[in-house]
């Protein structure tokens, strides 16, 4: 009975301990909201997130004292496989800056001030935000001194085409992602042109029917 007893509870510590994990972590609902909660460390006049998809351009966030600025043609593209990039438009000391690239919008966000732009400085390592499989590829959780975030990446374009989701454990005084545990690939896809593709090595793989000594024809006689 004692032993019963031990395993009930067992469960119902284990239980309640995915449960509160479960309940503390959470979702980037989308990449423009992650974006949104950039908070650059330079002295800025403004700056406004602009996303532009199919040639339509669309202000995300304005902070500041909107200037007149003009329409950019090129960005960093967050969305891969997508016909959308976003820029930034901002004045320091009165002078239009457009940030176009990678590279740029590292320096524009500078030190990592929230969990949003931890997000951001790994996407810009390679990770993905992704935002049609938010449980195992774009969510977080906190502590005193961390932020775990669950995020995806792009593992293979060839035969299949594969995402694998990870953990980073970043550190939230220096910004450093101090460990990265892989927990699995999530997406699998293939296509006609696949060699590769188990359905087409099954049908290859299947032997044609022996031909049955009883169902052949009889041969007649001259």
């Amino acid at each position: 009975m004692k032993k019963s007893t031990n395993h009930i509870f067992l469960f119902v510590f284990l239980f309640l301990g995915i449960s509160v994990f479960s309940q503390d972590k959470k979702k980037f609902t989308n990449i423009d909201g992650v974006l949104a909660k950039i908070n650059p460390n330079s002295k800025i006049d403004f700056w406004v997130l602009v996303y532009n998809n199919y040639g339509k351009n669309k202000e995300i966030k304005v902070s500041g004292t909107k200037q007149d600025y003009l329409p950019q043609f090129a960005g960093f593209n967050l969305r891969p496989g997508e016909e959308s990039f976003y820029y930034i438009v901002s004045s320091v000391g009165g002078k239009i800056i457009y940030i176009t690239d990678i590279r740029e919008l590292k320096e524009f966000i500078g030190k990592i001030d929230n969990v949003e732009e931890a997000a951001i400085s790994a996407v810009l390592d390679g990770y993905l935000i992704d935002e049609h499989f938010v449980d195992v590829a774009a969510n977080y959780y906190e502590d005193k001194n961390n932020y775990y975030l669950d995020l995806g990446k792009v593992t293979s374009k060839e035969c299949p085409y594969q995402k694998s989701h990870f953990t980073l454990t970043v550190n939230k005084a220096t910004g450093v992602v101090s460990n990265v545990k892989e927990n699995g690939t999530y997406i699998e896809v293939y296509t006609k042109n696949c060699k590769n593709n188990p359905r087409l090595l099954k049908i290859e793989k299947k032997e044609e029917p022996k031909d049955d000594p009883k169902k052949q024809p009889v041969k007649k006689r001259k």
